[in-house]
């Protein structure tokens, strides 16, 4: 019997991109990557049948990239301690704030449909019908039935790394990418920007800006800002 490693690693193995996205990830905004993910069904070595191929239709949305340093990394929350060490790991080699890119992504799955042909006619014809479509981010990807979802992280780990120095390209020629003395980058100086125009509005979540503040260590220079957002004019 397979471990879940072994197991991992052959779903990794055996992931194809039969048809890439024609585009890399925006770098000043979101981006929407529809995905039809084709695998063999899991029966199909119990069953006498026709072929037959499952299609799993999905979108990956990805965040704007964002701006971040090891030390910003340490304060985030949902990691263990052992993540905040390697964090620390990285910060001692690069430097604390040495600039990298956070991409961040949610996965929306729609339909699953089973159709008759095997995986290689099945995408065939899924691929005429995005020529048709004109859709230059639709993507086909084949995969292992049982662990599809890790075909898919893989797909995205693979698009991202694609993408990543287009991203660093762009950010890098509108200085986003510098450090000022506290340690944190223009683009983040600029997101925090964005946040108190929103919590003004009162479009975000004043929590959200607070949290922003305290993972770059600046609450206390934007404390008098902040707590002006709450009193009465």
């Amino acid at each position: 019997m397979q471990s879940d490693e072994e197991r991992i690693q052959h779903a990794i193995k055996n992931t194809r991109v039969l048809r890439p996205p024609k585009q890399t990830l925006a770098t000043f905004g979101s981006t929407d990557i529809y995905y039809y993910l084709i695998t063999e069904p899991v029966y199909r070595e119990l069953v006498e049948s026709q072929p037959e191929t499952v299609v799993r239709e999905g979108r990956v949305t990805a965040q704007r990239p964002r701006v971040i340093t090891p030390s910003y990394l340490i304060n985030l929350e949902g990691f263990s301690p052992e993540a905040r060490k390697y964090f620390d790991m990285v910060g001692r080699e690069h430097g604390p704030n040495a600039p990298g890119l956070l991409y961040r992504y949610s996965n929306e799955p729609k339909d699953l449909t089973i159709t008759s042909g095997g995986p290689e006619a099945v995408a065939n014809r899924l691929e005429e019908m995005l020529d048709r479509e004109n859709s230059p981010l639709s993507s086909i990807i084949q995969g292992v039935d049982e662990l599809w979802d890790v075909c898919l992280m893989k797909f995205i780990h693979d698009f991202t790394a694609s993408s990543l120095r287009h991203n660093v390209i762009e950010l890098g020629m509108r200085g986003l990418l510098s450090v000022d003395s506290s340690g944190v980058p223009q683009d983040a100086r600029n997101e925090i920007e964005g946040l108190f125009r929103q919590v003004a509005k009162g479009d975000a979540d004043p929590s959200r800006l607070k949290s922003e503040l305290d993972r770059w260590g600046l609450f206390p220079d934007y404390e008098d800002r902040f707590l002006a957002l709450f009193r009465k004019g």
